[in-house]
């Protein structure tokens, strides 16, 4: 995995000769956010040797890297997820190499299902923990002593600096935000009533299918994470409705904007 590792990082590097100091992957409702900044190169995933290429319609394969405001970013357009039938650590591989290329902290967001009964469809919330029980870890295997541990802590997966600074910023634009614990199952079925209500009882408030261990990733090589959901829906059992992607592609759409606001002022700010 480490020579794929650094294949990649070889391949990207021939191409470009940027220094990231955030990195960004960018959940549904998002994806068009990259297009926006002030771009210096964009790479796609086809053209990186050995890297993972994202199948999911709506998803656009390739690495944006620029400015947003003066900040340099690297910005994922398009995630693979578990899913898709990759191995976990293909999975976390693009956290990994945007580390790598010299990003020190990412900003993960996603959207998610509601397991609190006190969320709507369109709050965001910020992610204060994560359990990953439902989901092989991304550390399983040979551990890549030239990033990390082979036993790394994980009692502050997201940084508390950073949960100030985005507690901050969404005060200044106005966005009441939500703070609670991510729960990450496989997919790509949406989860059971029955799945739900143990997440519950783990304590999580939301439910997906990536991020968590994207951040677990980032951590054992050692970059500060923060991350938020959208919630675009309430999970199986929270709602009597039938769960389909189109309303959630519609309610990430509906708040995309003001998604967009404070994700700037995030990197911004960190």
């Amino acid at each position: 995995m480490y020579n794929k590792l650094m294949n990649c990082l070889g391949s990207v590097k021939e191409k470009i000769n940027f220094k990231p100091e955030v990195a960004l992957i960018l959940g549904s409702g998002l994806g068009d956010y990259a297009d926006e900044i002030k771009i210096e190169q964009t790479i796609e995933y086809t053209e990186i040797k050995d890297f993972p290429v994202s199948t999911v319609k709506g998803h656009k394969g390739r690495f944006v890297f620029g400015y947003i405001e003066k900040t340099p970013v690297v910005i994922m357009q398009g995630r693979v997820h578990y899913y898709e039938g990759y191995q976990m650590s293909d999975v976390v591989l693009p956290t990994r190499l945007m580390g790598m290329l010299g990003a020190q902290k990412i900003l993960l967001t996603n959207a998610a299902g509601g397991v609190n009964p006190s969320y709507h469809p369109g709050d965001f919330m910020m992610i204060t923990d994560h359990i990953t029980t439902g989901v092989p870890s991304p550390l399983i295997g040979p551990n890549l002593d030239e990033l990390g541990t082979r036993f790394p802590d994980m009692s502050e997966v997201y940084s508390k600096r950073l949960q100030n600074v985005i507690k901050n910023c969404a005060k200044d634009c106005g966005i009441e935000i939500q703070e609670g614990v991510y729960v990450q199952f496989t997919g790509p079925n949406y989860e059971t009533p029955a799945e739900v209500r143990l997440a519950r009882s783990w304590g999580g408030d939301a439910v997906g299918m990536s991020t968590a261990c994207e951040a677990m990733a980032a951590r054992h090589m050692g970059l500060e994470v923060c991350g938020i959901s959208c919630i675009t829906n309430m999970a199986a059992g929270i709602s009597k409705a039938e769960l389909n992607h189109k309303e959630v592609q519609e309610t990430a759409d509906r708040v995309a904007k003001s998604f967009k606001e404070l994700v700037t002022k995030i990197i911004v700010a960190i």
